[in-house]
């Protein structure tokens, strides 16, 4: 089956040059310095607003690569998004814009008063028919922004452009814990293309065996003790829950396995950061499961209460993994988990995609993203979606799972994303407050709740 279509509307390339002479009079230095930062929030029409840093460079300067800021943001749209927004602009009267908002100073607020002062604004027109097969640049270079007189007025540099992105789409068909169909989404086209299992492994049960995956003990005990843990815990514990994927011929093509029980924390009924729960995603390979992705996931104190992850690539000559996905969802909304390598943006405060100015795995990835392992990552750009359906939800959790056409080469490629979204939708539930009922598919026989 084809692929569906999808465009990726990118901002890239922002930066800003703000002449000594137009700073605010109650300025205490340039914004130009890294203690006064600038950034913008970029809103396209019924998406949610983002926010990102603008790098500023010296008026004198001649912008050189090094300061270019790859990505800043991104808005990901489907057929649907595209024929949405091209109704509104032929019979709302008007052109479709992207508008940018530039704000000196820090963002956020203080005492519910925003922190950032409005510098400008800029709106770029967007004409988004065709996209779905060519790629269209709809501004690069500088703007004048600003009021005041334009030998003294800020600039304002940004790239916008559009390109096709298509994706395979997924849909579970039921919750995972109750062992679903997978199907295949392309329109109003759904063919099913993998069948879960979910079952509790326990202590005895290293081996995992499948009548067409033998494992052997010691190859298994290897992953184990690498990534995880089974021995018993004392107090309140969550472990053992695993999913395999199977293709429609039975054969088994991926499985995420809980290696470190998800435990509550000493005086507490949460599962914390310190002491995160994790998975083992798991491809199959020369006869026996290899670990290809480690997912680990905690619950966030505070009033934001939500699920904390960390997703991390195992390449097999590496030492350590390249961290592709850290960020936080709602635990009781929902929301989206995201791989998306080459962007830096703030949704709302919400799920963020990983903070990099290049792709996050290359030794030029900010913070710890990467490790310098640049040449095993073989992902770009976006990698995958799924949506979460918090504790809150009225509706049954069906994930729908959206891969990059480019990461996707045979059906074990997909079927480990389907796994890696099982264990985020099930980590709603392993991180659950201890306090509260788990529903009986998540309880080993002996330990239903009454």
């Amino acid at each position: 089956m084809d692929p569906c279509p999808f465009v990726r509307l990118s901002v890239c390339n922002l930066a800003l040059k703000i002449p000594v002479a137009s700073k605010p009079a109650r300025s205490v230095v340039h914004p130009s310095s890294s203690s006064s930062p600038c950034f913008c929030k970029i809103k396209l029409k019924n998406f949610p607003l983002q926010t990102a840093v603008v790098p500023c460079i010296l008026p004198e300067s001649q912008f050189p690569d090094s300061q270019i800021q790859s990505h800043a943001a991104s808005f990901h749209l489907n057929k649907s998004d595209l024929e949405k927004l091209a109704a509104k602009s032929l019979f709302g009267g008007g052109k479709l814009y992207l508008q940018i908002s530039i704000y000196t100073g820090r963002r956020g607020s203080t005492c519910g008063v925003n922190s950032g002062r409005l510098l400008g604004k800029v709106d770029v027109p967007l004409d988004l028919a065709g996209t779905e097969s060519r790629s269209v640049l709809f501004y690069n270079g500088w703007i004048v922004i600003g009021k005041e007189a334009k030998n003294s007025s800020a600039q304002f540099h940004l790239s916008v452009k559009a390109e096709p992105d298509p994706r395979f789409v997924f849909q579970f068909d039921g919750e995972p814990e109750c062992s679903p169909q997978v199907f295949q989404i392309q329109g109003n086209i759904r063919q099913p293309v993998f069948t879960c299992k979910f079952s509790f492994r326990t202590p005895g049960d290293r081996n995992q065996r499948s009548r067409s995956l033998p494992l052997e003990h010691s190859s298994s005990r290897g992953w184990l003790s690498s990534f995880g843990s089974e021995r018993e815990r004392p107090g309140k514990e969550r472990k053992g829950w695993s999913i395999t994927v199977h293709d429609l011929s039975g054969s088994p093509v991926a499985a995420a396995s809980m290696v470190t029980p998800f435990v509550a924390s000493p005086g507490s009924d949460r599962v914390s950061r310190s002491n995160p729960g994790s998975w083992l995603i798991l491809r199959p390979g020369d006869g026996t499961w290899k670990p290809w992705g480690r997912l680990e996931a905690w619950r966030e104190r505070g009033s934001a209460d939500g699920l904390g992850y960390r997703f991390e690539l195992i390449p097999d000559s590496a030492a350590t993994g390249i961290v592709l996905a850290e960020s936080t969802l709602s635990c009781s909304k929902g929301g989206k988990f995201v791989i998306d390598l080459g962007t830096s943006v703030s949704t709302n405060g919400k799920s963020t995609p990983v903070n990099s100015t290049s792709p996050a795995c290359s030794p030029r990835g900010s913070g710890d993203f990467g490790y310098g392992l640049w040449p095993y990552c073989m992902y770009r750009g976006f990698v995958m979606s799924a949506n979460v359906e918090g504790e809150g939800g009225s509706k049954c959790s069906k994930p729908t799972v959206e891969v990059s056409v480019q990461h996707v080469n045979c059906t074990e490629d997909a079927a480990a994303f389907v796994a890696l979204s099982a264990a985020i939708d099930l980590s709603i539930d392993a991180c659950r407050l201890f306090s509260q009922k788990l529903r009986k598919e998540l309880c080993p026989s002996q330990d239903l709740q009454s």
